[in-house]
């Protein structure tokens, strides 16, 4: 692969949360990464068993491990001895737990370098950094702000990009909108239309993103601007017909509002609202109800002015069949084309952006 990757080859570390909503790192990771080949995930509740049969149905090799020892053991004893240590857990706040902590001290203790996206950092705990030391072993923060001198005010250069800029917004947190703007990007790419992705968030990162930033470990003031630098670079080094921008939060979650920044400065040109239908409260927080989908719809057109182009769905708690009636309903309900990305492919999102990139050539002659 290009750009150094993959980097070694990763044990990624989901205790108690691979198959929920706070594992979604660990899920990433599994469906996809340059930056890594990853060797085995860590679960003691499905140790045994295969991590993409698990997630999607479909083996990938990817062996679950009760703890860091048999990982790492497991690994060795496969002729691809780990070099990484991924902290793959995603939970509300982003803090490390204790127990997380000492298995993390045990992966350092066994030769292993630590990636982490928590808010938690490695790299301030002295006793993990000695022990990293003694080891010769990195840590890495990804969630640890970057310097203010490398950081980017918005300036308006946005307006010079030409490309179809497609922001993947969400209904609610942790509801797929990363793994669905990974596959739009690839279908885009398949279609003959080239795509280039922007990441803004940890997990992206983790998976090897050419361009992006981590939203969160940012200060206010950089937000616009790091978005706006993000989409400007990925289209001047390449000149994609298309770039696909990942959402963050949404606009209604109560701990997590996101969009609203890549509205206004990635200024995309249509937005893929990606909803999970048999979600009835915001995630994590009981007794929060989600707002419909057709109002979280008409936010984002009041907010940007523009269009939902597509919806696509995350199948939790559903059957395919039901996922698939859904779809249906969905696109009774808002008029738009909808699809499970996972369950069926990004096609159906892929012709509803046609028109617009039809429409895009046309100003550029």
């Amino acid at each position: 692969m290009s750009d150094g990757f993959p980097e070694g080859r990763a044990i990624v570390y989901c205790e108690g949360a691979f198959g929920t909503p706070n594992g979604k790192t660990a899920h990433g990771l599994v469906r996809f990464t340059r930056r890594y080949s990853v060797v085995g995930v860590i679960d003691s509740r499905h140790a045994g068993r295969d991590a993409g049969e698990l997630l999607d149905g479909r083996p990938a090799g990817i062996p679950v491990h009760a703890g860091v020892c048999d990982a790492v053991a497991a690994a060795a004893a496969s002729d691809s001895p780990a070099t990484h240590f991924v902290v793959g857990l995603a939970p509300d706040g982003g803090r490390l737990s204790a127990v997380a902590r000492r298995d993390v001290e045990t992966a350092i203790a066994a030769g292993l370098s630590v990636d982490a996206g928590l808010h938690d950092w490695l790299g301030d705990d002295p006793r993990l950094v000695a022990l990293a030391a003694e080891r010769g072993v990195r840590l890495r923060d990804i969630r640890k702000p970057p310097p203010r001198e490398s950081l980017h005010f918005f300036e308006g250069k946005i307006a010079e990009v030409d490309s179809l800029v497609v922001a993947l917004l969400g209904t609610d947190s942790a509801v797929g909108k990363r793994t669905t703007a990974w596959r739009l990007h690839d279908a885009l790419n398949e279609a003959g239309l080239p795509c280039q992705f922007v990441g803004t968030g940890q997990t992206a990162w983790l998976q090897g993103a050419r361009y992006g930033f981590v939203l969160d470990s940012l200060i206010n003031d950089f937000i616009a601007g790091e978005i706006e630098h993000a989409v400007h670079q990925a289209w001047s080094e390449n000149w994609p017909e298309v770039i696909v921008v990942e959402g963050q939060g949404s606009l209604m979650n109560p701990a997590y509002p996101g969009g609203f920044e890549i509205l206004a400065a990635a200024r995309p040109a249509a937005v893929v609202m990606q909803h999970a239908p048999a979600r009835r409260e915001y995630d994590g927080f009981p007794g929060f109800a989600m707002h419909p989908l057709a109002r979280q719809i008409e936010a984002v057109r009041v907010v940007s002015d523009r269009p939902v182009v597509a919806v696509t769905v995350n199948h939790e708690d559903m059957t395919p069949e039901q996922t698939r009636h859904a779809c249906a309903e969905i696109t009774r309900e808002t008029g738009l084309p909808a699809c499970d990305v996972l369950l069926d492919g990004a096609g159906p999102v892929v012709e509803a952006l046609r028109p617009l990139l039809a429409a895009r050539r046309r100003e550029r002659r």
